[in-house]
């Protein structure tokens, strides 16, 4: 975005350019030198407003990219958090299924066993 910003400022300024030279070719037909210096003072003026505007844009935009990327760090910090969670939830979880069949064991054991004793 920033480029096509420069981009087009500098076709700005170009096309300025190109104006100023044309009307100081009229002027220095036509008036005398303090209006070509009323000229440029008022045009460059309006230049280097632009250009401060600019710059400015620029500088926000800077601002604006390092605080997406302090969160993009953030973001990556809780993926990097909520994949060690999974791992452990996964862990247990593989635990309780090694419980569940031992006690399913167990259970069967003693079923056998109590039937023995009955007869």
């Amino acid at each position: 975005m920033e480029d096509k910003t420069f981009e087009l400022m500098e076709k700005m300024y170009a096309e300025i350019n190109k104006r100023f030279d044309v009307l100081e070719e009229k002027i220095d037909k036509k008036a005398d030198k303090t209006d070509i210096i009323r000229i440029e003072n008022v045009h460059g003026k309006k230049i280097d407003a632009l250009f401060d505007g600019y710059k400015q844009l620029y500088e926000k935009l800077e601002e604006h990219d390092k605080r997406f990327d302090e969160h993009d760090k953030r973001f990556d910090e809780h993926d990097k958090r909520f994949d060690e969670h999974d791992k452990r939830f996964d862990r247990i979880e593989a635990k309780l299924d090694n419980l569940y069949h031992k006690v399913s064991s167990h259970d069967a054991k003693l079923e056998v066993l109590e039937g023995g004793r009955k007869k």
